[in-house]
């Protein structure tokens, strides 16, 4: 750790436990600490126009390789798009009674795309031109003519996003559930994704009900890290 972050740890009382061994925490930290899954939603609450855009718009912030930005997303909300996605993601209940559920879609990675994604980039003064070509030749090499690469990495981006919508909807007292039970050909087929595109998973989100369980304990940290 740095002295900058170590100064600002001992002047913050909720994390300069950390320097002592004990976990840190603050609103984040908590926000990720509490969330899981929701089985039950409150069936007549709905969310706004605007208030899904704006957990896509915290979605997009997510990472992604070379700035690609290679995913989509439908927010199934209406009760006629819920019935045509409730038989083919198994029958469950929760794509019916939240008040949305994204299809997460990703996009097969495509080098091609680098320069237009990164001239909004350019314009914002953050990145010189002349490095555009720098970041694009490099993608082609890893992309272009690897289709096992170009489907991970929309698998990569799609996820990414999804677990910013996760995170912030559980900021704002939503619950969400990410859910991978459902027929991947019929939801592109239903919901006209477009070739180059994979319903990655499915995302509900809404207001919750009571019964849903607290987070799920976890793996020992012993079991799952290893220093090399």
């Amino acid at each position: 750790m740095n002295h900058t972050a170590t100064t600002a740890a001992a002047a913050d009382p909720e994390t300069s436990g950390w320097l002592a061994g004990k976990l840190p925490t603050n609103a984040v930290i908590e926000t990720i600490l509490s969330r899981s899954a929701a089985k039950y939603y409150d069936s007549a609450a709905t969310l706004s126009d605007d208030q899904i855009r704006d957990l896509v718009r915290i979605g997009t912030s997510a990472p992604t390789s070379f700035h690609l930005q290679n995913w989509r997303f439908v927010a199934v909300r209406s009760p006629e798009a819920k019935a045509r996605l409730r038989p083919i993601a198994w029958n469950q209940p929760t794509i019916t009674e939240a008040a949305v559920t994204f299809i997460i879609i990703g996009q097969l990675a495509d080098a091609s795309t680098v320069p237009e994604r990164l001239a909004p980039v350019v314009e914002a003064g953050i990145m010189p031109a002349h490095l555009v070509p720098e970041w694009e030749g490099p993608a082609r090499g890893l992309y272009d003519n690897h289709p096992q690469r170009q489907r991970d990495e929309a698998v990569r981006s799609a996820s990414f996003g999804a677990a910013a919508i996760i995170y912030a909807a559980r900021s704002l007292g939503l619950g969400s559930t990410p859910m991978i039970g459902f027929d991947a050909e019929a939801v592109h087929r239903e919901f006209s994704l477009a070739e180059d595109e994979i319903a990655v998973m499915l995302l509900t989100v809404g207001p919750e009900r009571p019964g849903n369980w607290p987070q799920k304990p976890r793996l020992p940290v012993a079991d799952v890290l290893h220093f090399a």
